[in-house]
């Protein structure tokens, strides 16, 4: 483990597979096939890996506001999180995905959201795993329930009005983190309008690791963020609040703790200008 335990290694996982201490969570998904990320889990996946899938378990249902990914059901997905083991406080989470990222950092953020710190992501993601030789299974884990009570850490999260009334302030910085097609305004391929909130600036989520998935260096990440390190606030959000945590935890890892998500995101923010 490294980077302050956020990141696991494939040869770290591969000797921890057995460890009841720790518990792996396939939270791969494409926008695209909902359907896709729970098929191929279930036709292979890392040795004692759950699954929690985006739109099912990591959110709820789309409303007039609240944007394309609404927080899920607190309750519900403690439930979920009970089933496949994890005890709060106690249990490490591993997440992985094979999206760079993209939806197992959601799954980090809101167990972190929820109270539970004890959570890291695979290096590399499924490919990384597969690549390095290690051993995949379509056998369904079965382990024994875990007891998981949230605690949630509210201030994690801001809604519409906080971010209006906070983007312009003096010391805070709004961070946009789709691609900068997106940023700009030129393209557009999900919402309604395009653009971005006024005053934000634009830090695409991809680049937080490289093209295999691997996560870029603790000293990469901390120039990343280097003309944001002083801001007294740093509120980040994407399209629906879903890569964003990708974001977030690059803040982590470069020693800025304490960001906030707009867990609406762009998606949210739109509903309010139509």
């Amino acid at each position: 483990m490294n980077d302050r335990n956020l990141i696991v290694s494939a040869e770290w996982l591969a000797a921890n597979t057995e460890n009841p201490q720790v518990i792996i969570i396939d939270c791969r998904f494409s926008l695209a096939d909902p359907e896709l990320g729970q098929k191929q889990y279930q036709e292979s996946h890392i040795p004692g890996a759950g699954y929690l899938d985006l739109n099912q378990d990591l959110a709820s249902a789309v409303g007039d506001r609240g944007g394309r990914h609404p927080l899920p059901n607190i309750a519900e997905l403690a439930a979920k999180l009970s089933a496949i083991g994890i005890n709060s406080g106690e249990t490490l989470v591993v997440a992985y995905d094979d999206s760079r990222l993209a939806f197992a950092a959601r799954l980090w953020w809101l167990l972190r959201y929820m109270g539970h710190g004890k959570v890291a992501l695979l290096d590399g993601g499924f490919s990384g795993w597969k690549a390095a030789g290690y051993p995949v299974t379509s056998s369904l884990p079965d382990r024994p329930d875990g007891k998981f009570v949230p605690e949630l850490q509210r201030d994690m999260a801001v809604e519409f009005e906080a971010v209006k009334e906070r983007k312009d302030l003096p010391d805070r910085v709004l961070v946009d983190s789709r691609e900068s097609e997106r940023y700009a305004g030129l393209r557009e391929p999900i919402d309604p309008i395009a653009g971005h909130i006024p005053g934000a600036v634009n830090y695409p989520w991809q680049e937080v690791t490289d093209e295999t998935g691997k996560v870029r260096s603790a000293s990469e990440q901390k120039q990343r963020w280097t003309e944001l390190g002083k801001a007294e606030e740093i509120i980040v959000y994407c399209g629906s609040g879903v890569t964003a945590c990708v974001n977030l935890l690059s803040l982590e890892i470069a020693g800025i703790p304490d960001a906030k998500l707009y867990v609406g995101s762009w998606s949210d923010w739109c509903s309010y200008q139509l």
